[in-house]
């Protein structure tokens, strides 16, 4: 992926596009959330409905994804047509300040610019796996992107963008199970005590959205009077659907892991082709739900009724802005995500991560989506402090803990697509 790797100085506005990008994403979908799409004049509160689409909002997930391929398509342009012309044009300069005018035909193998740009950055020199038709291998982990977005979705439905944002700090918790198992590697005793602290950093973000539920939707506070026992519920099962997504974005990841080990492809077409495949079956599983349940009197207007969920993307214009600006900053956040995977560590990328969920909680609470609370403050805080130490940003409080080298969980980086 030598192609997009850039020069040193531009890192900082890579690092704080993907820090907007990521942002934008989850405020974005919460906003879409928030908006009125049935009986909005209705001047009962409780008869409004909301845009409730998540299996809608993973399909545009995808379709940002997709758009990496647009960013594929410009880099071959660029090194086919810009890149070579410039090299040319250098050779040529050289050639006629040297007394030998001619260029040799091995001239990009003698000069320090390639005339081509070289696609196989992977430290893998065997046979790839993904070589013709398996390819659709990478299905597999676009099959579990749809699972975990979509109860992620729906989780957010339920909870707060902060609350959401944070409870997603549970990956962490079976991406190390599940490399240990399966990737057979190891974890220390530091890394087994840092799953523990997430597991409690979770809880006490959950626990604070329980105890101090906010509104659903902060347009009907004035006329609503909350059932708190009925919030809280919802707001426990909401953390439980996003925690339980993680499972299926941890397996995403060990997947992706497995096949980048053993192929030659570039990260931004992984990207890529799980986006066209996530697509082709999130559309062909929107139309069996809606046969199956959308059409049904008890599925009539849910998530599963399809003419409904397109019905209130194409009629509602915050809708309709929000989607394509989610489209967008997917794309960009993945593009902007694997420039700064390549161009700096992978823990910076950890560290970059943390620091949108405190923008995504600062904007929260700056727009009255919800309110301060000290208990979410101190999950959060364990959950930054566990998270760091399990990536050995910071080391163990104890010298029994600590070793002399960490190796790196994944070490080709999880691509994040959300």
């Amino acid at each position: 992926m030598a192609s997009i790797i850039p020069a040193r100085a531009i890192i900082p506005f890579l690092v704080g596009m993907m820090l907007l990008t990521g942002v934008c994403n989850t405020l974005l979908t919460k906003y879409q959330d928030n908006q009125c799409v049935r009986n909005c004049d209705d001047p009962d509160p409780l008869k409004r409905k909301h845009f409730e689409q998540p299996v809608i909002q993973t399909l545009q997930m995808f379709v940002g994804e997709m758009g990496c391929w647009l960013v594929v398509g410009i880099m071959s342009l660029w090194s086919r047509y810009v890149s070579k012309s410039t090299t040319y044009e250098r050779i040529n300069n050289r050639a006629g300040e040297d007394e030998d005018t001619t260029v040799p035909d091995d001239a990009s193998i003698r000069s320090h610019t390639p005339l081509t740009d070289s696609t196989a950055s992977s430290k893998y020199d065997g046979p790839s796996i993904l070589r013709g038709w398996r390819v659709v291998l990478l299905s597999l982990p676009a099959i579990c992107d749809i699972c975990g977005t979509t109860l992620m979705n729906a989780g957010l439905l339920l909870v707060a963008a902060s609350i959401y944002q944070m409870t997603r700090g549970a990956l962490v918790l079976f991406v190390g199970i599940f490399s240990v198992v399966f990737l057979r590697r190891k974890l220390y005793a530091f890394q087994w005590l840092s799953l523990v602290g997430v597991m409690v950093g979770v809880a006490l973000v959950g626990l604070a959205g329980a105890i101090q539920p906010d509104q659903k939707h902060p347009s009907a506070t004035t006329t609503i009077t909350a059932d708190v026992g009925a919030d809280a519920l919802k707001v426990i099962i909401g953390v439980l659907m996003i925690a339980g997504a993680q499972i299926f974005t941890a397996t995403q990841f060990v997947l992706e892991e497995y096949i980048l080990e053993r192929s030659t492809i570039e990260p931004i077409r992984v990207v890529g082709w799980e986006g066209l495949f996530g697509f082709t079956v999130t559309l062909l599983g929107m139309v069996i739900l809606h046969f199956a349940i959308g059409r049904t009197e008890a599925g009539r207007y849910g998530p599963f009724d399809m003419v409904e969920g397109w019905r209130q993307f194409w009629e509602y214009k915050p809708v309709f802005i929000s989607s394509v600006l989610i489209m967008i900053s997917i794309g960009g956040f993945n593009f902007f995500g694997l420039s700064v995977t390549r161009s700096v560590s992978a823990t910076s990328r950890s560290t970059i991560d943390t620091c949108r969920t405190l923008f995504i909680w600062m904007v929260s609470l700056g727009l009255g989506w919800e309110t301060f609370k000290w208990l979410q403050v101190i999950g959060f805080g364990l959950l930054v402090y566990f998270t760091f130490l399990f990536n050995g940003i910071v080391e163990p409080p104890f010298e029994f803990l600590r070793v002399s080298q960490v190796e790196e969980l994944l070490p080709e980086e999880p691509i994040e697509h959300n």
